[in-house]
């Protein structure tokens, strides 16, 4: 099993420094082989180490790599942590990259830097799995920037263009904010535990606090100048955290970079959104869901910037035109169901969910990229249509992943689509959390899922449906994509139909704590667990009804009266350019810190650089130094009167020398 987990972890990287150091020696073909080889045999072993640890009686395996770094009492080794939180990472991570390797062979088919891409996918990889097999904050935080590094190489991997670079700065920018928190969260889990090691940190943990009713104590951290007790600390520690995950996450107010990632080529979009990168930030609260379960007011902020951003990325997804960023924003409102899960202490529900959503959302995606295959590159919706005659395979993959994320199934039954089972147990388990927020997170669930349900099958009436709108010439080209590109889209398709079903038991329901087996904070005897199942019918059915309702609304804008979108729009049009532009959070951003942070750095680099350091620095001195020479040079002038003039001067300053000495 040892041998299997390193093989797990290290593949990915050998097939990044074979592809990216011999790429050009061995050829794009051998490149595509070797990454996609190693990555089929990583997702083979992934699912049997799931079997074997999550779903069979293997207990939490550590797989020591090394001694790493020795300082005083920081001690800290590299190790593979490899419990069942991880073995449900392993599959995602690794099942989703799999099928994206193989997709991009058919999609990158013209690219002429293939072995450049297919190395910075396996490298993707690898960081992801160096983050979720992590038995120390310290290793984690290698692997967490890992991904921030290979997000910014793939999201600009087209770096010629413009827009390209710009969003994968812009990536990398806006999470070094989340990381920040992050390094901050780890500095302040060393002082109060002394050490970033998991099982030292949990086991201190479950006594950390004093017993209800205690003296709170003296302080025992300075944080921003605070003087904290220990339940304050623990809270501003967690909230440090999940700051770090905000950012990789793209939580309200952190999100900016995720839909401009769009800009890097469509398989990178899937592994982003679906496997890696995204939840990155979900998996850090979950792994430290024991730790976050001692600060309730952290877990408040979880369960309402989660609740925000479900409900934020939601509305904006409903004017979206580019069809990749209307499912950007479905990811980044997905993602909020996930901590709102966590927020409110369902944190097998949150992970089922990220389990779930892997399957439809890559799937999403790699379909979005079979569209634009063969429509010529056009990512415009209003400029498609009527297109589910010429691509038919691509148009019911679609179909299968919009019915899994708006949720469609039976309701009372168990029986559904991958997002009918793990999105309905969140909003009914944050109906039943006692949370003082519950309710309002419940709320802003539901909505969500109602505009989920809308622009999901927007998307598909303005793309499959009606008439043609692409000019005639790309509509005589419209064609089907290869099997190498079909073949992911159906083993994901069978994921997004199916996985909601056979795993409900296990992650969030009556095998749920012998499924984590305290890789999860499960709480007493699964209390969260016990209050889902006894919630009023309503609850149970209200996302089946915003299903329903957001699907209805889609058919009669879209189909029955194609006019009204128009209408409304002219209608309400402070209200759909306020959507249209994103809530205007980019133009805030740009007002607020990128336009100031630029008139700083032309102010330093005009009047502190070049006036005040150049002017009276290096450049100074040389300038005083060219002036006495020109003044010297000038005295060289070449004509013998001239120098003979000068003579008689020094001859007759010297006799009057003389002359004055002597009379003294």
């Amino acid at each position: 099993m040892n041998t299997m987990i390193q093989a797990i972890v290290f593949l990915p990287l050998i097939g990044f420094l074979i592809a990216g150091l011999f790429g050009t020696s061995i050829g794009a073909k051998a490149s595509e082989y070797v990454t996609s080889g190693f990555m089929v045999i990583v997702a083979v072993l992934s699912w049997l180490v799931f079997f074997n640890v999550a779903l069979g009686e293997t207990e939490m395996i550590k797989v020591s790599i090394m001694r790493w770094v020795q300082s005083g009492s920081f001690d800290t080794e590299w190790a593979f942590r490899v419990d069942t939180l991880t073995a449900v990472m392993f599959v995602v991570v690794n099942t989703v990259s799999t099928l994206v390797h193989i997709y991009s062979i058919g999609y990158m088919h013209h690219d002429p830097h293939r072995p450049r891409f297919f190395a910075y996918l396996s490298l993707f990889t690898f960081a992801m799995l160096m983050l979720v097999t992590s038995d120390n904050l310290l290793q984690m935080f290698f692997g967490w920037e890992g991904v921030g590094l290979a997000s910014y190489l793939l999201i600009g991997f087209w770096y010629k263009k413009p827009t390209a670079s710009a969003a994968a700065m812009k990536a990398f920018i806006v999470n070094r904010v989340g990381d920040f928190g992050f390094a901050l969260g780890i500095f302040g889990i060393f002082v109060l535990f002394g050490s970033v090691n998991f099982e030292t940190i949990f086991a201190a943990a479950s006594t950390y606090l004093p017993a209800e009713g205690a003296a709170a104590g003296e302080a025992v951290i300075n944080l921003f100048g605070m003087q904290l007790g220990k339940a304050d600390a623990i809270t501003g520690v967690c909230l440090l955290l999940f700051m770090g995950a905000m950012g990789k996450s793209a939580q309200f107010l952190l999100h900016t970079w995720l839909p401009d990632a769009m800009e890097g080529p469509t398989p990178v979009s899937a592994l982003i959104h679906a496997a890696t990168m995204v939840t990155a930030g979900v998996f850090l609260v979950a792994r430290m869901s024991p730790l976050f379960e001692l600060s309730h007011t952290a877990l408040m902020v979880v369960t309402v910037v989660g609740a925000i951003t479900a409900f934020f990325a939601a509305t904006v997804g409903l004017v979206q035109n580019d069809i990749k960023r209307v499912i950007a924003y479905s990811t980044c409102s997905q993602l909020g169901y996930m901590f709102v899960a966590l927020g409110v202490g369902a944190y097998g529900a949150g992970i089922f969910h990220l389990f779930t959503h892997a399957f439809f959302k890559a799937l999403l995606f790699l379909c979005a990229g079979s569209v634009i295959h063969a429509v010529d590159g056009e990512q415009d919706m209003r400029h498609m249509g009527g297109l589910r005659k010429h691509i038919k395979w691509t148009f019911l993959m679609m179909m299968i992943g919009t019915l899994a994320i708006t949720g469609v199934g039976i309701p009372f039954s168990g029986i559904g689509l991958a997002g009918f089972i793990s999105k309905d147990i969140i909003i009914e388990s944050a109906y039943a959390a006692h949370s003082p927020v519950a309710g309002f997170a419940f709320t802003l669930l539901v909505i969500a899922a109602c505009f989920t349900s809308f622009y999901s099958w927007r998307l598909i009436f303005m793309t499959f449906y009606g008439k043609p709108r692409a000019s005639h010439d790309v509509m005589h080209h419209v064609h089907e994509s290869p099997m190498v590109m079909l073949v992911p889209l159906f083993i994901l398709g069978i994921g997004a139909v199916a996985a909601g079903m056979v795993f409900e038991g296990d992650f969030f329901g009556h095998h749920y704590a012998e499924f984590w087996q305290g890789a999860l904070y499960t709480g007493p005897e699964n209390e969260i667990v016990e209050h889902f199942h006894h919630v009023p019918a309503l609850v149970a059915l209200s996302p089946f009804i915003a299903m329903i309702l957001g699907f209805v609304a889609a058919w009669y804008m879209y189909i029955r009266s194609p006019e009204t979108p128009k209408y409304l729009a002219e209608q309400h049009r402070g209200l759909y350019q306020f959507l249209l532009n994103k809530w205007y959070f980019d133009e805030l951003y740009d007002f607020l810190f990128v336009r100031p942070a630029k008139r700083i750095g032309v102010f330093l680099w005009k009047e502190g650089d070049g006036r005040v350091i150049d002017g009276y620095g290096p450049n100074g001195i040389a300038a005083r130094v060219m002036d006495v020479t020109d003044r010297v040079v000038r005295l060289q002038t070449g004509y013998l009167y001239h120098y003979a003039f000068v003579m008689l001067i020094g001859i007759a300053a010297l006799v009057t020398w003389m002359m004055l000495g002597s009379s003294f």
